[in-house]
C-alpha cells in the first residue's frame, strides 16, 4: 500500500520562489571588490537574478548549458548563482586558484557558455583565452570601466543587468535535472566534473542548513568560497532559511575579517583553519577578543586541538568539525555541540571536537579492509572510507563508468576509525598515511600536535623511505623565531606515541597549498624523498 501524498519536485526554482514571498527583506551584506560595503535584501538581490535568467536567454543559454563564475564571495555571485539555475542552466563555479593548465582543461570540457568573472581574476582569463576550443561570453562582474587586459567578447555586469527585463517566471525543471558543477582538484590527472541535481542540491540545503541550525535568527558569515563546492551549500542554505549572509570578498585576513565581524555580527562563521589561524592570530596580537560568535565551522582539512581551546577559551567559540569532499555536495558528517558534550570537562571536549563527527541524515558511511571486507566501529580498527547517499556522486561528469562499487559505495580517498555510538574521526588520507614498521602514522595527528607548540606557525607530516622501517615521518615546520628540535620532540613527548616522533624536524620558510588550501604532500616527499636513506 502506497501513501496518499501529495508530489512536487524539488528544484532551485521552488526555493527562489519561497523565499521571495516569505524572506524577500533578509539582509545580504557584501564586501566588493573594490573594498566597499554593500548592503541589499534578498528580495532585491533575487530581482538581480531575474534579470540575469532573461540575460542569459538573451545569450542563447537553455536547460543545461553551463555558465561559468571565477568570483569572490559577493553580491553579485550571490544574484548569479540564483539567475543561472533559476532559468534551467548549469552553474559552474571555478577555483581561480588552479593553475593554468587545469583551469584550460576545466572551461574547455564543461563548454561554458558565458564566463562572470570578478577584474581581479581578468589576468587568469587574458592568459588561457587563446587555448579554449569556444569564444564564451565574458561578463565582467561590475561597471563598466576601462580595463588593462585584451579580453575577447567581454560585456560589462551592470551596464547588461540594468538593461535587461525581469524574467516573469521562473523555468520548470524536473528535479533530476543537473543544477551545478563542480571540479575535483585533488585527483591525480585533469579535475573531474561533479553534476549535482535539483534534488540533491536541495535535499543537501535540508540536511545542512538544519545541521548548522541556521533560522530567521541567524547571521552566517561564510569565508569558505563560493568557489570552492559552492561555499559548502551556504547560499543555498541561506536562502532556505532566511538568515542574514555576509559575504567577505576577497579581504579574508585577520584584520579585514574581524572589521566585518564586528561591525555585523555574525553568530556562525564557516572557513578552512588557515583562515581562522589569521583571525586567531591579530585577534592575539591586538588583544581583542570575538563577540557574540556561537560556532565555528571547520572544513577541508582537520584543526589542531590548540586551535579548539583557543577558540573557546578565548572567545566562548565552539568550534565544530565538518567532514565531506566535493563528490558529496560537500557535507557528509558534523561534530555538533551536544548536551553530552556541554557536561563534560574541558580536555575531555576538546579531544571529542577534533573528531569529524556524525553522519547526517541521508548518509551512510563504513569502513573496510584492503579486500572490501566491513571493519568494527569500535575506535580501534581503520580502514578506507566508504559513504553513499542522496547527494553523494554516482558518475564524473561525462564519464560512462561509475564512481561506486556495485552497492553504491564511493571511496572517499580517506582513512577513518567510527567509535562504537557512530562517531567518525578521519585518520589520513590514504595517500597521506605513513606506513612504518606494518604500523600506520596518522600525518594529520602528528601535524595538529605540532601545532600545539607556541612557536609553531604551521606544520606538515610526510613520510619518507627509510632503510629499516619502509616509511619514517620528517615534521616541517614554519616557526615564529629559530628552531628548536629538542623543545617541539619534547613538546611532543606526551601527545603521541614516541615511535610517531619525527625523525627529523626541518624549518621552511613556507609550504605549498593546493586550491583548496590543502598542503601539497606529493612534491614535499619526492623532495625529501632521499633525507632519511643516507
Amino acid at each position: 500500500m502506497k501513501g496518499n501524498m501529495q508530489n512536487m519536485d524539488l528544484t532551485i526554482p521552488k526555493l527562489i520562489e519561497h523565499a521571495e514571498r516569505y524572506t524577500s527583506d533578509t539582509l545580504i551584506v557584501s564586501r566588493e571588490t573594490d573594498n566597499s560595503i554593500l548592503k541589499k535584501t534578498t528580495g532585491e538581490c533575487l530581482n538581480q537574478s531575474r534579470k540575469i535568467a532573461k540575460l542569459l536567454q538573451s545569450l542563447k543559454v537553455g536547460k543545461g548549458d553551463r555558465v561559468a563564475t571565477i568570483a569572490w564571495n559577493n553580491s553579485r555571485h550571490f544574484e548569479i548563482y540564483f539567475g543561472v539555475t533559476g532559468m534551467g542552466g548549469v552553474l559552474h563555479t571555478i577555483n581561480p586558484r588552479l593553475f593554468p593548465e587545469q583551469l584550460i582543461y576545466i572551461l574547455n570540457h564543461a563548454e561554458d557558455k558565458v564566463v562572470f568573472v570578478d577584474d581581479t581574476f581578468l589576468p587568469l582569463i587574458e592568459g588561457v583565452q587563446d587555448h579554449l576550443e569556444f569564444s564564451p561570453v565574458i561578463i565582467l562582474m561590475g561597471p563598466k570601466k576601462e580595463i588593462n587586459f585584451d579580453i575577447k567578447n567581454l560585456h560589462f555586469y551592470d551596464e547588461m543587468v540594468e538593461q535587461s527585463e525581469p524574467i516573469s517566471d521562473w523555468v520548470e525543471v524536473d528535479e533530476g535535472d543537473a543544477a551545478a558543477l563542480c571540479y575535483t582538484s585533488g585527483t591525480t590527472g585533469n579535475p573531474k566534473g561533479v553534476l549535482y541535481s535539483h534534488r540533491s542540491t536541495v535535499l543537501h540545503t535540508w540536511a545542512s542548513g538544519n545541521a548548522l541550525r541556521f533560522d530567521t535568527t541567524s547571521s552566517v558569515l561564510p569565508v569558505v568560497p563560493m568557489f570552492h563546492v559552492n561555499a559548502w551549500g551556504t547560499p543555498y542554505a541561506a536562502l532556505m532559511t532566511g538568515c542574514k549572509l555576509i559575504l567577505p570578498g576577497q579581504a579574508l585576513d585577520g584584520a579585514s575579517l574581524f572589521e566585518l565581524i564586528s561591525a555585523e555580527n555574525p553568530n556562525i562563521l564557516m572557513g578552512v583553519p588557515t583562515v581562522w589561524l589569521g583571525l586567531l592570530n591579530y585577534l592575539s596580537e591586538q588583544n581583542l577578543t570575538l563577540e557574540g560568535v556561537d560556532s565555528v565551522m571547520v572544513g577541508g582539512s582537520a584543526a589542531p586541538l590548540a586551535m579548539i581551546k583557543e577558540f573557546n577559551e578565548k572567545h566562548n567559540t565552539f568550534l565544530v568539525h565538518g567532514w565531506g569532499m566535493t563528490e558529496m555536495s560537500p557535507l557528509g558528517t558534523m561534530n555538533l555541540q551536544t548536551k553530552k558534550m556541554k557536561e563534560l570537562p574541558n580536555e575531555e571536549r576538546y579531544e571529542l571536537q577534533t573528531k569529524q563527527g556524525y553522519p547526517l541524515f541521508g548518509v551512510e558511511i563504513k569502513i573496510v579492509d584492503d579486500a572490501n571486507n566491513e571493519l568494527a566501529r569500535d575506535g580501534s580498527a581503520q580502514g578506507a572510507l566508504l559513504v553513499r547517499g542522496p547527494w553523494i556522486i554516482e558518475s564524473y561528469f561525462k564519464s560512462d563508468s561509475p564512481a561506486v562499487d556495485d552497492e553504491g559505495w564511493f571511496d572517499t580517498g580517506d582513512v577513518a576509525k567510527i567509535f562504537s555510538d557512530g562517531c567518525m574521526q578521519i585518520m589520513d588520507r590514504s595517500k597521506d598515511v605513513i606506513k612504518s614498521g606494518g604500523e600506520w602514522i596518522s600525518s594529520i595527528d602528528l601535524e595538529n600536535a605540532a601545532v600545539g607548540h607556541p612557536d609553531v606557525e604551521e606544520a606538515c607530516v610526510v613520510g619518507v623511505p627509510h632503510p629499516k622501517w619502509d616509511e619514517r615521518p620528517i615534521l616541517l615546520v614554519i616557526c615564529k623565531g629559530d628552531l628548536d628540535k629538542e623543545s617541539i620532540n619534547e613538546f611532543l613527548g606526551d601527545k603521541v606515541a614516541k615511535w610517531w616522533l619525527p625523525d627529523d624536524i626541518i624549518k621552511v620558510d613556507e609550504l605549498p597549498h593546493g586550491a583548496t588550501g590543502k598542503l601539497l604532500k606529493v612534491e614535499l616527499r619526492e623532495q625529501y624523498k632521499e633525507h632519511l636513506m643516507e
